[in-house]
């Protein structure tokens, strides 16, 4: 039965990664889809010190680190809104000065 879920828990992933690379148009979408491959990350993660280790500080660290990752993502999306009008990834050239 944990092989079943480590299963799904990597499809959840991959399907995350996968979502990633192919809808790479705006900022929103790129977010959503690294939030998604996290939750799959932090399943697995989950599943695995459960079953051997046994301490929930390392999953709860984790956590923390997620949610601090969607608040700086979150704030680079209304900062580039507001500057650029909208938040679409190749209207605007990232070198510039």
């Amino acid at each position: 039965m944990i092989g079943l879920y480590m299963i799904l828990f990597s499809m959840i992933f991959f399907i995350g990664l996968i979502s990633l690379l192919m809808k790479r148009v705006n900022l929103l979408m790129i977010l959503l889809s690294m939030e998604f491959s996290m939750l799959g990350l932090m399943m697995i993660l989950l599943n695995l010190i459960l079953m051997f280790v046994g301490e929930g500080y390392f999953i709860l660290m984790f956590i923390v680190f997620m949610v601090i990752d969607s608040v700086l993502g979150l704030t680079i999306l209304v900062f580039m809104i507001r500057l650029y009008g909208n938040d679409y990834f190749f209207g605007f050239n990232l070198l510039e000065c």
